[in-house]
């Protein structure tokens, strides 16, 4: 099985953790406040976990997902992920992360901004456009007829397929949504975000609230397909 590394071990890298650890993966975790805070995480995901410095989980993955506030990507570092397939879930929240003009003016996308701080790394946007909670409950075995999809889009296409794979091992179907640019049409405020995995009568607002979100929706690669078709840039909207 892979070593998952987790740059960041919050709401998504905690899910994404225990799903890898129940498909069989291990994973060696990591956040900004030191391994010793992550010793209750460790502990309940067992012994195929550990809690390592940023650097020391980038060393370790064979798959590596960066999952930080996006104002802190220039924080990932970059030498242990030379070659690596590094996994992006980072969105774009003016009022956390500040004006980031490339990204307000739209000449270029979250997953490129990381992808131009590790250029020699194969960044691949996935898991940002899924509510943590909904990731959790919706996760089904291969071959199941009530199984979601999840969009992957990178420059590298072995990257992808690497992506797909690990998706694929921990629950979900993945839709190829092509290069690395695409990944604005599941981006913050486009049909493809978090909204269609609700189900009825569940909104964003409760997530917002910390109210319950309910077991979520299944969103298949056809429905998630036609949702990223409808996307449209911020300037047109």
């Amino acid at each position: 099985m892979t070593t998952i590394g987790l740059i960041g071990s919050g709401l998504i890298g905690s899910t994404v953790a225990r799903l890898a650890v129940a498909a069989g993966h291990d994973v060696v975790l990591s956040n900004r406040r030191g391994p010793d805070t992550l010793r209750d995480l460790v502990a309940e995901l067992g012994p195929r976990a550990r809690a390592a410095t940023a650097a020391g989980a980038a060393e370790a993955g064979d798959l590596v997902v960066v999952t930080i506030p996006l104002h802190a990507y220039a924080s990932v570092p970059a030498a242990p992920l030379r070659g690596k397939t590094v996994i992006d879930t980072n969105n774009y929240y003016p009022q956390r992360d500040d004006r980031i003009e490339a990204l307000e003016d739209e000449t270029t996308t979250t997953g490129e901004l990381l992808q131009a701080h590790l250029p020699e790394s194969h960044v691949v946007k996935a898991f940002n456009h899924i509510f943590y909670v909904h990731l959790a409950r919706l996760a089904r075995p291969a071959g199941a007829p009530d199984r979601s999809a999840l969009a992957v889009a990178g420059d590298d296409a072995d990257a992808r397929k690497q992506v797909s794979a690990f998706l694929d091992s921990i629950g979900y179907d993945a839709l190829d949504a092509g290069p690395l640019a695409e990944g604005w049409r599941f981006q913050r405020d486009t049909p493809a975000y978090c909204v269609p995995y609700f189900g009825e009568g569940y909104t964003t607002a409760d997530a917002a609230s910390g109210a319950d979100v309910g077991p979520g929706r299944q969103v298949t690669a056809d429905t998630l397909r036609r949702h990223l078709a409808e996307a449209r840039r911020y300037r047109d909207m």
